[in-house]
């Protein structure tokens, strides 16, 4: 090195563990700001309940909703029916929307599929689930099985609709590349379907979470004897307002905590995407 050169210094790496801790960072970061408007939410709804200006019969104060769920909980009845309705979305998720993701693959793969089956399909997904709920309980009874079969069916469109559309989505290059390289039809959906559809999948299994507990709000309302659902519909008939929103506030945390692990999952499979991500 002459005299007139300066030593370029290497920038430091950065380590393992700062990384870890910057994504945790980042991770608290962003709760935080999720968690800032339902807080200031519940505190001025806490400031006009102790006012007086709401009516705490019909629209009771957090600390009564607080009060009363830790009594649910202390006694075992929310864990009890929390659990049953836990199960009930769990089975029809895992049925309708495994079907969703094997008939979407099929017709979007095959344009014979798509012209005998998806007109039907398309058809039934604009039916009411709420008109058919009552066929339903004809055809099942008031049993689990009718339950898991609305909750099935709430399921499978989100993910049959959005795979349907990521398969299609696939760049036909790759296609053409693998008629040269010879691939046979299990490969093409492996190696080049599956991966290239895998966005609106995940959009689909996250669509059909949420549509899940939608559908079970739905299904435990009508003649269930057990879960969240038959907790509120109890409490609605005995005028037990702190319960029902005990209820409501259980539907909104396990839907939030089910589409935010979603959403992990969807990072962790898509990190390789360099996509818009906000100002």
């Amino acid at each position: 090195m002459t005299a007139t050169e300066t030593p370029v210094s290497a920038a430091p790496e950065i380590s393992t563990a700062q990384r870890r801790a910057a994504r945790r960072a980042s991770a608290w970061t962003a709760i935080a700001w999720g968690a800032a408007l339902p807080v200031a939410i519940v505190l001025i709804w806490q400031a006009l309940s102790s006012a007086g200006v709401i009516d705490s019969q019909l629209f009771p104060a957090p600390s009564d909703v607080a009060a009363d769920f830790w009594e649910l909980s202390a006694n075992g009845i929310l864990l009890e029916n929390f659990l049953v309705s836990l199960w009930r979305a769990t089975v029809g998720l895992l049925i309708g929307a495994s079907l969703g993701l094997v008939l979407g693959i099929a017709v979007g793969f095959s344009r014979f599929a798509e012209k005998t089956v998806d007109p039907t399909l398309q058809m039934l997904r604009t039916v009411p689930l709420i008109a058919v709920t009552p066929l339903f309980i004809l055809w099942f009874g008031f049993g689990e099985v009718s339950k898991v079969v609305l909750i099935a069916t709430g399921a499978f469109f989100p993910m049959y609709v959005n795979t349907f559309l990521g398969v299609r989505g696939v760049d036909q290059k790759l296609f053409d590349v693998a008629k040269v390289a010879e691939y046979s039809r299990w490969d093409q959906i492996r190696l080049l379907i599956v991966p290239g559809a895998l966005p609106n999948i995940l959009l689909g299994l996250r669509l059909s979470v949420g549509m899940a507990w939608l559908v079970l709000v739905v299904a435990e309302l009508t003649g269930a004897q057990s879960g969240i659902g038959y907790l509120i519909q109890d409490a609605r008939s005995l005028l037990n307002t702190p319960t029902v929103m005990v209820g409501v506030f259980v539907f909104a945390a396990v839907g939030k905590l089910s589409d935010s692990l979603v959403r992990l999952l969807e990072r962790r499979m898509l990190g390789w995407r360099d996509s818009y991500a906000g100002v």
